[in-house]
């Protein structure tokens, strides 16, 4: 737009609205000026200039300034409607306001050769000062502020002239200066306020530009966030449901082993027992990394001791390195740390894990030192350990570190998350990981937590180490099972190892046995039930059951395919142990084992 030429103000011109707002706005103190310079002149020529000449000037100036009064009320009240004429009011403001600069021409004109010099610059001094006083509001539309100088200025210039004196030539041409350093002043202004609109435009241009990248970013988040919910939830369902058939796998392939003493068949039996357990570490890892990428994951601090845990571990772990001829040991276990407990568990399962699945001779170590306000929780291996040049690597997705020696069946386990899923959870609680490592002599990681501060707690018995050749001769167990693969494969496996079996697969029935077995004096040693047993119970219900018949002491194992953190939470308030599907018949062994306090035969 150049800044030489009216600004483009149609009917069309988005802009010309808020343009002839701004226009009557100025009326008020406009029209205050002009009545305050009507006064200023009256005053200074009256006595002076000829009494028709000023009555006749003052009632051109009161018609004009009632016009303009009126036109601004009447604007005022109309603005808002829909079909409201802005090129018309602009019109009329613009007679309105060329009016009373012909006035204040016509005043000079008029009253210049009357009065003495006090009146002549009085004059000139309020006539200069109307057209300056214009710039800022007609300097946009130059083709009405220069009529507005003109009509000021010539008439003035003129008269002035007109003396034909010397004096007089001076006077108007330092007028005639003035009207040009005012037009240029107007134009610069114009120019400035073009730059300004601009700049205006462009920026609004940009906001809505921004307003749109931020609607289509916020849309693209919204999406990216279902599709992760989808994903998780994918995850979730997928291994739920996969989980129930490993689990009856498990199940009859152990209770295959109890039938058969043929070297082959058992070796079959380890292998599929072997895949089951990598299978169930696999969906593990993949519902870890995706809850922490969705940010499903929260970070709940609390004082804890670590013989809790570190007693949960040992009971999950100590089958595993048992198997492989390892020494499974926990020190410091009386320390108290200040972190979520449920996200430290989750990091020494992993770490513990790969310590066990790398080792082939020795043992694995569970300590935790004080040093300071710190406490070091660390995880020894005395493994293969990890070449420097992949000490740096081990934290990324899907990676495994190469090996020199032939890859054996626990080796091919896993994706290569766990360690960045130790590491992600490592970084949501602000926790310092480190790692050292020699090859061919072992590795160590440590992992930084604040001091806890001691809890008053009921001290509980040690638990009762598990051995691998578990008799379960005269215990009755109550199952509640709906799937009936696991159920079945349950009842075989729990009667092959001498126990006497009650199945149901309804809380129903669980307790209208319970009431019946009461009734005949029989009570049950422990029960296993699933968690989602129908779509209105749950096995909690058919705990309680038996609980309300037999006592609240009665052991209880819950086995499940979900991994919900509140099931830890509901474990903890009905007094229950939780399995997740698929359970390896190992680790089921060593859970019954602990419940019941039985030692081999």
């Amino acid at each position: 737009m150049s800044p030489t030429t009216d600004r483009p103000q149609g009917v069309h011109d988005p802009e010309l609205p808020d343009h002839v707002r701004n226009l009557y706005t100025y009326t008020s103190s406009s029209l205050a000026g002009n009545l305050i310079g009507a006064i200023v002149i009256v005053l200074l020529y009256a006595g002076f200039a000829a009494p028709a000449a000023l009555i006749l000037w003052c009632l051109g100036f009161a018609a004009v300034w009632i016009y303009r009064a009126w036109i601004a009320a009447r604007f005022r009240a109309l603005q808002l409607r829909p079909d409201t004429d802005f090129p018309r009011w602009r019109r009329l403001w613009l007679t309105g306001v060329l009016a009373s600069g012909a006035l204040w021409g016509a005043a000079a004109w008029l009253f210049y050769g009357a009065g003495g010099s006090i009146q002549q610059i009085g004059l000139i001094i309020t006539v200069y000062s109307y057209c300056v006083a214009s710039v800022p509001v007609l300097a946009d539309q130059q083709r009405a502020f220069l009529t507005f100088l003109g009509l000021c200025f010539l008439p003035t210039i003129a008269r002035i002239a007109a003396e034909h004196t010397l004096y007089s030539y001076e006077l108007a041409g330092v007028l005639l200066l003035a009207m040009g350093m005012t037009a240029l002043l107007g134009r610069n202004y114009r120019q400035a306020m073009d730059r300004v609109i601009d700049l205006k435009l462009q920026t609004e241009h940009l906001l809505e530009q921004l307003r749109k990248e931020k609607a289509a970013a916020e849309a693209a988040r919204q999406e990216a966030e279902v599709a992760n919910r989808a994903k998780t939830q994918f995850f979730a369902a997928a291994s739920h449901d996969l989980r129930q058939p490993l689990h009856a796998l498990g199940l009859f392939a152990e209770a295959l082993r109890n039938k058969s003493r043929d070297e082959e068949v058992i070796q079959l039996v380890n292998s599929i027992n072997s895949s089951v357990d990598a299978l169930e570490g696999l969906f593990s890892e993949l519902l870890d990394i995706t809850k922490i990428d969705t940010g499903a994951v929260e970070v709940s601090p609390q004082h804890f001791r670590l013989n809790d845990l570190f007693a949960r571990l040992r009971l999950h772990y100590e089958p595993t390195a048992f198997e492989k001829g390892l020494a499974l040991r926990f020190r410091g276990g009386h320390r108290v740390a200040h972190a979520d407990p449920v996200l430290v568990e989750r990091i020494l399962r992993n770490l513990l894990s790969n310590a066990i699945r790398y080792t082939e001779d020795g043992g694995v170590l569970v300590a935790c030192r004080q040093r300071g306000e710190r406490l070091l929780l660390q995880v020894w291996d005395s493994g293969v350990g990890i070449p420097p040049s992949e000490q740096s690597r081990v934290f990324e997705e899907f990676y495994q570190v190469p090996g020199d020696r032939p890859p054996t069946a626990h080796d091919r386990k896993g994706l290569g998350l766990g360690l960045a899923i130790v590491k992600r959870l490592a970084q949501l609680m602000n926790a310092p990981l480190h790692l050292r490592s020699q090859p061919g002599q072992g590795t160590v990681f440590t992992l930084e937590l604040p001091l806890g501060k001691a809890q008053q707690r009921t001290l509980e018995s040690p638990p009762t180490r598990a051995s691998l050749g578990l008799t379960l001769e005269r215990k009755l167990i109550a199952v509640v099972e709906d799937e009936p693969a696991v159920r079945d494969g349950l009842e075989v496996l729990l009667k092959g190892w001498g126990a006497t079996v009650a199945v149901f697969d309804t809380v129903a029935a669980c307790r209208e046995w319970a009431e019946h077995a009461r009734s005949q004096g029989q009570k049950p040693d422990l029960a296993i039930v699933d968690y989602r047993i129908d779509h209105q119970h749950t096995g909690i219900d058919a705990i309680q059951a038996l609980r309300e018949h037999f006592g609240a002491e009665l052991p209880a194992i819950v086995v499940t395919g979900s991994t919900a953190a509140s099931l830890e939470e509901e474990a903890h308030r009905h007094d229950f142990h939780l399995l997740i599907k698929p359970v390896v018949p190992n680790k089921l062994r060593a859970m019954i084992a602990f419940k019941l306090g039985v030692r081999a035969r």
